[in-house]
């Protein structure tokens, strides 16, 4: 429970710590156990070869997904610490809610959404849910309470809202299927800001450090207000949020720095997210999801859970499919899962890197050169 009586809870605790299967807690407490699931889960090891903004970087300092989520875990702990509420559940929030993020970042989030545009589309945060609910751990998911589940369901960071209060109603999160509910705690609503105090700064940082803006091209407001490092934005957007949110008991910014906000962001959209040395690989990223959307769509359709049949395709990602689907058929077979479905878990599932490799796999598959030596002895040469 919140100390401040500002951000006091209707809700209580055995409402929020709930769990989809009951389990004996330990001495971590409920939301630092749900840190620890998260930060051993495959979804998490592979959000470091991840896009944030900048595609499949090869350089060390330039945000990747696993920073982002780090970054707005610390930056909502420090707010929560400053409001009295919960850190652990914070923390957990922030590093679990991303999970569900495509290769290439928004870009491939829209790729796939184009596929499922007869069901309503593709949204990394409903995702999310699916991935610790379901997918990781081949079926079991992670077993997570209702409050981390909800504010990684419901942490929309596109949104640039000036307050934000909790929804305090308990909701039945496998039935959301949009972006317009709000989390049920304080803390996942102090996450939902802190998501874009974490990358608006950082991803000016880190275009700056491209190249592909300069210094002087932020507009003299933003400089003035808020700063041109990301350090100095992050540090006067979490002051403000605090400052804010003690005078007025609901998260949001003073009206000077949300003004400024807006601005930051629509240059961001337009000097960054929008420039062409970005925009210009749109078409290569489509091609390899598309690609490998065509290939392991008709492979599943032709082949099914016939497991060892995957072998026979000669190529790594072929057999990778199958033994992915072999620990998952159970699941699968269970909720009656279509061909579709299974694809898209498969491929949203991927690093940038990896969906690059496995393209390359089934256009010249690493086996191709040695195939024949081992049957056909080499030339003689004497």
């Amino acid at each position: 429970m919140a100390d401040n009586l500002f951000f006091a809870s209707p809700l209580g605790d055995e409402q929020l710590k709930k769990r989809i299967n009951e389990r004996d807690e330990d001495l971590r407490g409920h939301y630092f156990r749900d840190t620890t699931a998260i930060l051993h889960s495959y979804p998490f090891r592979r959000l470091k070869h991840k896009t944030q903004v900048f595609f499949a970087p090869r350089n060390d300092h330039i945000c990747t997904r696993i920073e982002h989520v780090m970054h707005v875990a610390t930056v909502a702990t420090t707010i929560c610490r400053a409001l009295g509420l919960d850190p652990d559940l914070a923390w957990a929030i922030g590093l679990g809610h991303d999970l569900g993020h495509t290769p290439f970042g928004h870009l491939g989030e829209k790729i796939i959404g184009n596929l499922l545009a007869g069901e309503g589309g593709f949204r990394h945060e409903i995702y999310s849910l699916r991935v610790v609910d379901h997918l990781t751990g081949y079926g079991k998911g992670l077993n997570l309470t209702y409050a981390v589940r909800d504010g990684i369901l419901n942490h929309c960071g596109e949104k640039f809202e000036k307050v934000i209060r909790p929804d305090f109603n308990i909701k039945n999160l496998s039935e959301i299927k949009t972006r317009e509910y709000y989390p049920s705690s304080w803390e996942a609503v102090v996450v939902r800001m802190s998501d874009k105090i974490a990358y608006l700064g950082r991803d000016l940082e880190d275009a700056m450090q491209l190249h592909i803006v300069t210094p002087d091209q932020i507009p003299e407001e933003v400089r003035r207000i808020l700063g041109e490092h990301n350090s100095d934005i992050i540090n006067t957007l979490v002051q403000d949020v605090i400052s804010y949110s003690l005078e007025n008991g609901e998260i949001g910014f003073s009206n000077d720095i949300y003004e400024t906000i807006i601005q930051l962001k629509e240059f961001n959209y337009k000097n960054i997210y929008s420039n062409p040395r970005l925009t210009v690989y749109h078409d290569y990223f489509e091609r390899i999801i598309m690609t490998l959307f065509h290939y392991l769509k008709e492979l599943f359709e032709t082949k099914g859970f016939e497991i060892e049949t995957y072998h026979d395709e000669k190529n790594y990602l072929a057999q990778r499919f199958g033994d992915f689907l072999k620990k998952m058929q159970h699941f699968y077979e269970s909720e009656g899962a279509s061909a579709l479905h299974i694809v898209i878990d498969y491929i949203a599932g991927m690093t940038d890197d990896y969906s690059i490799d496995c393209v390359k796999e089934i256009m010249i598959p690493r086996k191709f050169s040695v195939q024949f030596d081992q049957i056909i002895p080499g030339p003689d040469l004497i």
